[in-house]
């Protein structure tokens, strides 16, 4: 989908749980009123009063960190607001280097012999490319990813089993934007599984709604096709199962197989359905956020997308994001799981970016694992306009409802996998698997033809 070095020391911590060190620092404190000795380190330390949080990354000041990014301003004055009491604390400086050219650039300065202390990849296959450069996780590092994240983001961020890094921010694909108003006037039930949402999309056409049951739009300038994509991914994880959506992902199981086509007619079953979205083809020249502004307007009720889509819909629908109880709301959008075959079968579907560092200074060693703290977390989302799927994420601190939802969602998932065109050959995931699905909407391509074609891309191993 498109959103458009070495390792051997450490901080010495196994697993990390700085409210705990915060709250002995700072009874340590209230009876000093000075400060206090952190002893986790390799040298004690003191502690300023109102930095214990922060006692096992002592030792590196006046050390710089730096680092490289594709995320730029305004998006990352939030970031360096969150680092504040860190660097106040430790004396390390971080340096936020936004590169919008990052995934160009990355290669030209590992090449170059200037890679950055800490780089956020936004995909773990391009992670996964410097393997042989990034340094691998300490036992620390590794104790703390295994604490606060599931399994599943932690095989995207490491290859052959050897981990590199950790997931930063993280976007959430299965969901369905809907306004709780038109829903609420219509006496339209959220559906819970797949039959229930064919058979509301059935219900919605059957009635005076005068808009379709769906809109969609897949336009997006040279990644025209990738919300075609995504619909194929999210399905995939529901009529199928994880094991044979990796398969799907690394070609063991080819692209055309009888399984892949299940899942593409599933996606067919509503996009190309033109009782559901009216012109079919138009789909293919609708830009993807023009096509979600129909559940804002009414002229349709429901779109499916990512997360992410809200705030475009706010700043260029003029939508308002609302909770599902505010049926009152002209405008007011909300989302609702994207459903499984049944009720309990919940995958999720998403994508994230992986913090992988170049550098073993034991500062930069303390800034990586700095970022897979509940601490740093919550106080990165209580900032706004950002989540994570770190498991010590509060949905207190998360004020946008739909990130909320999110956060819930991969924190409940029965399954997580990252979307599909980002882990695979680039050949495929953002070459013919973009270019196929748009001939399949915009020229009604047939299904098998689809699926062989794309096969014929993959490249030979």
């Amino acid at each position: 989908m498109r959103h458009f070095v070495r390792r051997r020391s450490m901080v010495g911590i196994a697993t990390l749980s700085v409210a705990a060190l915060a709250l002995a620092g700072c009874a340590a404190a209230e009876d000093s009123g000075e400060t206090t000795t952190d002893a986790g380190s390799d040298t004690e330390s003191a502690v300023a009063a109102g930095c214990e949080a922060y006692g096992d990354f002592l030792g590196n000041e006046g050390e710089t960190v730096e680092i490289y990014t594709t995320i730029i301003e305004p998006e990352s004055t939030l970031f360096q607001e969150s680092f504040l009491e860190f660097e106040e604390c430790t004396g390390i400086t971080i340096e936020w280097n936004g590169d919008q050219a990052f995934e160009e650039q990355i290669a030209v300065r590992v090449a170059g012999g200037t890679a950055p202390d800490l780089a956020i990849f936004p995909q773990p296959g391009l992670l996964a490319s410097f393997d042989g450069d990034l340094v691998p996780a300490s036992a620390a590092y590794e104790a703390s990813v295994d604490a606060n994240y599931t399994p599943d983001w932690k095989n995207y961020g490491s290859v052959d089993g050897t981990l590199y890094g950790a997931p930063l921010g993280a976007n959430v694909k299965s969901f369905v934007w809907y306004s709780p108003k038109v829903f609420a006037d219509n006496g339209w039930a959220i559906p819970t599984t797949w039959d229930e949402l064919l058979a509301l999309s059935d219900e919605i056409v059957a009635s005076d709604f005068s808009g379709n049951a769906w809109c969609a739009g897949i336009e997006s300038g040279v990644a025209t096709g990738w919300a075609a994509t995504d619909w194929m991914e999210d399905l995939m994880l529901r009529f199928q199962d994880a094991e044979t959506y990796d398969a799907w992902v690394d070609n063991s199981m080819p692209f055309n197989d009888p399984k892949v086509l299940e899942v593409l007619e599933a996606a067919g079953s509503i996009l190309k359905n033109e009782d559901y979205v009216g012109n079919v083809s138009a789909i293919a020249t609708t830009s993807f956020s023009e096509g979600g502004s129909g559940v804002v307007d009414g002229s349709c009720a429901m779109h499916r997308q990512a997360s992410f889509l809200g705030g475009i819909l706010v700043g260029d629908a003029g939508a308002t994001i609302v909770g599902p109880e505010a049926t009152d709301v002209e405008g007011g959008i909300s989302t609702f799981y994207f459903p499984g075959r049944s009720a309990d079968d919940s995958p999720a579907l998403g994508g994230g970016e992986f913090v992988g560092a170049f550098s073993d200074a034991p500062a930069v060693q303390a800034v990586q694992l700095y970022l897979t703290t509940p601490e740093w977390n919550n106080a990165k989302a209580a900032l706004g306009t950002w989540f994570s799927p770190n498991l010590g994420l509060d949905t207190a601190n998360v004020a946008d409802p739909v990130n909320k939802v999110a956060v819930e969602i991969l924190q409940n998932a029965t399954t997580f996998r990252f979307d599909a065109s980002d882990v695979m050959p680039g050949e495929v995931g953002s070459g013919s698997f973009w270019s196929e699905m748009t001939a399949w909407i915009a020229e009604d391509k047939a299904d098998q033809a689809v699926l062989d074609a794309i096969q014929a891309t993959w490249p030979a191993s």
